[in-house]
């Protein structure tokens, strides 16, 4: 998992990225590719 300064660019990078935030930390998570897994914050 990758920790990032900015994960909006990386949402864009595959079609099944999402962005969920989770006790005000913000995660990129992708069940079809896990190497786009990212976290902020």
């Amino acid at each position: 998992m990758k920790v990032r300064s900015s994960l909006k660019s990386l949402k864009t990078r595959h079609r099944d990225c999402k962005i969920v935030r989770r006790k005000g930390v913000v995660y990129v998570i992708n069940k079809v590719d896990p190497r786009y897994k990212a976290k902020q914050g």
